[in-house]
């Protein structure tokens, strides 16, 4: 069993209360627009890291983690895109993936919109953790957590960590 602490568009922001849940848990994913390497380092210095740059990340961040990232966690297979959409609305680079070999687990970030969603059509489950930094038109600031035992993904909750 894994416990996943999933989090995207720090935007160069990270604080205590998001290190002390990445100190729980087994990885630390983050789905894009880190925003400086200096969240990336810390937050690989706490846990494994898992992640994707994001259309902010410079070219230090992009040397660190994919653009696109395709892994298996236990036995779920996971896709991760920082700008990839949602069922019924997936960006071309995510519709070519998902058509390509559908993972059980997709997740995107970007929007700053905290989204779990399933599709139907593609078999999947969908996350994105919204936004845990303080740039962008979001009010609350979010991220997600999980677990991921054998062929199972349960015990999704949101974490609020409080206004921007």
């Amino acid at each position: 069993m894994k416990r996943i602490l999933l989090l995207s568009d720090t935007h160069s922001y990270i604080d205590g209360r998001i290190l002390e849940y990445a100190a729980k848990a087994d990885e630390v994913w983050h789905c894009g627009d880190f925003g400086s390497y200096e969240v990336l380092h810390a937050l690989e210095e706490l846990k494994p890291l898992r992640g994707v740059f994001g259309n902010i990340d410079n070219e230090k961040i992009r040397k660190c983690v994919p653009e696109v990232n395709r892994f298996k966690c236990e036995d779920v297979e996971v896709l991760m895109i920082h700008i990839g959409g949602y069922p019924g609305k997936y960006t071309t680079v995510a519709r070519k993936e998902i058509l390509e070999k559908a993972p059980k687990l997709f997740i995107s970030g970007h929007s700053h919109i905290l989204k779990a969603m399933y599709d139907d059509k593609n078999k999947l489950l969908h996350l994105n953790p919204g936004a845990c930094g303080k740039e962008g038109w979001h009010r609350m600031r979010t991220m997600m957590r999980f677990e991921i035992d054998g062929s199972e993904i349960t015990n999704l909750e949101i974490i609020e960590l409080g206004p921007k």
